[in-house]
């Protein structure tokens, strides 16, 4: 359909999933992070957080680094960036959209 994934559509489609916005939010909220505090009480098994962790590296949202035999995961600033570009890059068209909606709701009351 679309070739090859664009770095948007990769990074929209790795945030798609619950669990890993939830890392994601937690990365943004905590900083780094073992793996290991990603998982405690998510009631997410270890495997399944470092699959979900490896769409996110690969998409760009999120960092790996080692420390001795730990990995620290962190939010890439320069992945959520991409799609902070992308939505005030269509601001104009969501503020006519809810002006749209406000002239209709507007009208409705009156």
């Amino acid at each position: 359909m679309y070739g090859h994934m664009t770095p948007l559509l990769k990074s929209f489609s790795a945030l798609s999933d619950e669990t890993r916005m939830a890392i994601v939010e937690q990365l943004m909220e905590h900083g780094e992070l073992p793996a290991g505090d990603l998982v405690r009480g998510s009631g997410i098994t270890a495997p399944a957080v470092s699959r979900h962790l490896k769409v996110l590296r690969e998409a760009g949202l999120v960092a790996q680094r080692a420390d001795g035999t730990r990995r620290l995961y962190s939010a890439r600033p320069q992945g959520l960036q991409l799609i902070a570009d992308w939505t005030l890059s269509r601001q104009s068209f969501w503020q006519s959209s809810l002006d749209r909606l406000e002239a209709a709701l507007t009208e409705e009351l009156e």
